[in-house]
């Protein structure tokens, strides 16, 4: 049996990184390996107003629900296992499935199911976020995804000075069950302090000042997808800490948000997308019983190409009044979000309603 170049490549990356393992010297098993055990919960009340419908919809929600699970094998080898309830499908799934070998900031492999070399916005997911509705505008974490913005395979990264790298071969639902696979890389400059490890966070509270700048692909049988990701926080003077965030992506054939019109009763899904978000937000420095306020705006548009039918531009906007308690581990949010759509053809039907939701959401974590 002749194997294509594609297949030869993979096998090729495969063999490499099995062979720098081998060739690294293995520590003893650990003495103490004790097993960590961590939760977080999302939970919300929204009251939904969508253009045309006769009523609101209020409701109470169970947004997520998490297990974390980790523990090391040796001093270098470590098992990763995260499982979460979402409200999207009420189911519990693995999202998280992860051997990984990581034996110094340079040098780090990790195998199994976790969040690809991807946007910023992908990798600190809703528990890390700045704001508490994210991933709503079209724009941010649309890379094909198993589940949660996850994909099944195997990648490298590391630190090398200034520089974070991370690139790996992947399958997801738009690759499994033939050769193809997914190419992921990731490269981010961190001019201020560093981000330690290889997840992201949306910001730090002012625990550092960051200046990063990251640039993320993905492509798949001739599919690409591109983002470029920013993210400034200075903690002040004042012990204020101001966070500037933004993003451009294009989907061009590879992920991109699910928004579908309608034509002639079919559905019909976006070819390509496009768009950008920025994100401020200002933490007060005085404490406030037992936390601080945090006001947070935001905005972005997203455009939708649709063959033959033209296009649907979506503009998002939300605001945020935050209280956190403890970081990410006890914070509440008010919020609301305004999603407009608007086909620039003007004869588009069967297109979104637009919509208000303002609602408030707690997060615990331990």
């Amino acid at each position: 049996m002749q194997l294509k170049a594609r297949d030869m490549s993979v096998a090729l990356s495969v063999i490499a990184l099995s062979a720098a393992l081998l060739s690294l010297p293995m520590s003893v098993l650990a003495q103490d390996s004790p097993v960590s055990v961590g939760a977080g919960v999302r939970t919300s009340f929204t009251s939904l107003d969508i253009d045309g419908a006769s009523e609101d919809i209020n409701d109470f929600e169970l947004n997520n629900a998490r297990i974390y699970l980790g523990g090391k094998a040796t001093e270098q080898i470590s098992l990763m296992f995260n499982t979460e309830y979402s409200s999207f499908d009420e189911k519990v799934v693995v999202i998280d499935a992860v051997a990984k070998f990581e034996f110094s900031k340079e040098f780090n492999i990790w195998a199994g199911r976790f969040l690809p070399p991807s946007d910023r916005a992908n990798m600190y997911g809703p528990f890390y976020a700045n704001n508490f509705v994210p991933f709503v505008d079209g724009v941010q974490a649309n890379y094909p995804s198993e589940t949660t913005g996850r994909q099944d395979g195997v990648m490298y990264w590391g630190q090398l000075g200034i520089a974070k790298i991370s690139a790996g071969v992947f399958d997801a639902p738009v690759t499994k069950g033939d050769s193809d696979v997914i190419y992921a890389a990731r490269a981010q400059l961190d001019f201020w302090d560093s981000e330690d490890g290889y997840y992201l966070n949306g910001t730090y509270y002012g625990e550092k000042d960051l200046l990063a700048l990251g640039v993320a692909t993905q492509t798949a049988s001739g599919d690409n997808a591109y983002t470029v990701d920013f993210l400034l926080e200075k903690k002040l003077d004042n012990a204020g800490v101001v966070s500037l965030e933004a993003e451009y992506a294009k989907y061009d054939g590879l992920g991109g948000a699910p928004l579908a019109i309608t034509i002639a009763g079919i559905p019909v899904g976006a070819a390509e997308s496009d768009g950008f978000y920025a994100l401020g937000a200002y933490l007060f420095p005085q404490v406030v019983g037992i936390g601080r306020f945090q006001v947070l705006v935001k905005a972005g548009e997203a455009t939708f190409e649709f063959p033959v039918a033209g296009d649907v531009d979506q503009e998002t906007a939300e605001l945020n009044l935050n209280y956190i308690i403890k970081d990410f581990k006890a914070r509440i949010g008010l919020f609301y979000v305004d999603i407009d759509f608007k086909p620039d053809s003007g004869g588009l039907i069967g297109i979104p309603s637009d919509s208000k939701q303002f609602g408030v959401l707690f997060q615990v974590q331990i």
